[in-house]
């Protein structure tokens, strides 16, 4: 088991920009609806805000002038998004912050993966590139909000048959999968408590390349907001966002800290809908979806082996292993070449 503090020491990690006077800004959700903004800085802070992700420092409105203390809240309608700029008085910082986590009642695991620091010193373009876990349930409110994120594709990284058990309710938005099959994912492991969480993680590079060819396709195809999710939205979705996270170039302790941000962000009775009893009896991923709704098994873990080693780190220990280097493998599984990857940058960097 990883420590109680580990939730924490993530999200200090994931949002840190030490080489910036101004570093540690992050959004947390207040219980009466309002959003706190906090950030550590060396002198007064301008904060800005706007409903846009990219709106530049002349189109977002000023909310707290030379404010001094690293904080400020404010009140945001529900199922609304706000996008935060900073800046130093007196310097030429300025760094964008918002809400990690979309905090929509009837989904889990939605999550912004912008904001973490990458590249030449740039930050990973909010508002732009998101990971959930599945939609079956989605309810119309969730659905108006989520519409409001103008996704342009939702790439879906599940088996046919979860697609089949589970269909997504998200709309109007252009849908992508590869088909294969649970059997494929869970050969030759015990799927009901994920004890040899090592062995899938291992097979995530040969089995979700098309995925991760798929999913740079519509990155590249232009910037306009993307999406992908699995059933819990934290291993395959964990993996695609690691992929993706390191070609941008952010670094391998912000990757495992926001893979971690899975277990306090997910909301399993939203991801599979109860199950008709024929349907568990005669099929067995139903069945072991089923297992996964029991009291006992609905509680999410935090994803370790008993070492407290992250199974993210078996996948990526894989690929250096057979690839030499993620880049490598990028390049000849995904079909992301050097210039593709830098297009990428260009696209999804600020």
């Amino acid at each position: 088991m990883i420590p109680r503090t580990a939730t924490a020491t993530a999200l200090a990690l994931l949002l840190a920009s030490p080489a910036l006077a101004l570093s540690d800004a992050r959004v947390t959700r207040l219980a009466d609806g309002q959003l706190e903004i906090s950030w550590t800085a060396k002198t007064p802070v301008d904060v800005l805000v706007s409903d846009q992700p990219d709106a530049p420092r002349a189109a977002a409105t000023l909310i707290s002038r030379a404010d001094a203390d690293g904080r400020h809240n404010l009140a945001v309608p529900a199922g609304e998004r706000r996008y935060f700029l900073l800046h130093e008085a007196g310097t030429r910082e300025t760094l964008r912050t918002a809400e990690r986590v979309l905090p929509y009642a009837s989904a889990s695991n939605f999550r912004d993966i912008g904001g973490y620091r990458a590249a030449d010193g740039k930050h990973v373009r909010w508002g732009r590139i998101y990971r959930t876990g599945g939609q079956p349930l989605v309810n119309e409110a969730d659905q108006a909000s989520i519409a409001r994120l103008n996704l342009a594709n939702l790439v879906d990284l599940r088996s046919i048959e979860e697609r089949r058990l589970a269909p997504s309710r998200l709309q109007n938005i252009r849908y992508n999968a590869v088909g294969y099959s649970m059997m494929a994912l869970m050969a030759g492991v015990d799927p009901s408590q994920l004890k040899n969480g090592g062995a899938v993680y291992r097979g995530f590079p040969r089995l979700l390349a098309p995925q991760l060819a798929l999913t740079f396709d519509r990155l590249l195809e232009s910037d306009q907001p993307l999406a992908y999710n699995c059933s819990a939205g934290q291993d395959r979705t964990g993996f695609v966002t690691a992929m993706i996270l390191s070609a941008l170039g952010v670094s391998r302790a912000d990757i495992i800290a926001d893979y971690h941000l899975s277990t306090p962000s997910r909301r399993p009775e939203n991801e599979m809908p109860k199950l008709d009893p024929a349907l568990v009896a005669s099929d067995p991923v139903a069945r072991m979806f089923a297992g996964y709704q029991k009291p006992e098994n609905a509680r999410p873990e935090p994803l370790v082996d008993a070492d407290g080693k992250a199974f993210l780190s078996y996948a990526l220990e894989e690929i250096e292993t057979r690839y030499g280097s993620i880049d490598a493998y990028l390049e000849k599984e995904a079909g992301l070449t050097p210039a593709r990857r830098e297009a990428l940058k260009a696209a999804y960097l600020e």
